[in-house]
């Protein structure tokens, strides 16, 4: 598990990114749930964590791809492939993620 950062500094409607290898984003959406994404849009290199949140998805910053938060799925071009998905636990009031070793099929 890797720490992230504490609920409270992670505001609904926010993002926060790791940076590792590869990166990996955090969502909180307005509704408070937490998802993880690989960071980088499979369309071009974009950091998504720079993107909009809307419901339950991440608006890519540069060509408006919208990639899932549940399942890392574009729901439209000009993205086609699926960034990968990584669970999100709080212990103690700390975001972690678990790196997933699962890449999207």
């Amino acid at each position: 598990m890797i720490p992230v950062c504490p609920l409270d500094d992670l505001p609904p409607g926010e993002s926060h990114r790791l940076d590792l290898t590869p990166p990996i984003s955090v969502f909180r959406t307005d509704d408070g749930e937490l998802y993880a994404l690989d960071d980088t849009c499979t369309h071009q290199d974009a950091s998504l964590a720079d993107g909009w949140i809307e419901e339950c998805a991440v608006e890519c910053p540069l060509h408006a791809s919208r990639f899932d938060l549940r399942t890392g799925k574009p729901d439209g071009l000009p993205a086609k492939v699926a960034v990968r998905t990584h669970p999100v636990v709080v212990v103690d009031g700390v975001i972690h993620v678990v790196p997933s070793g699962e890449f999207p099929h």
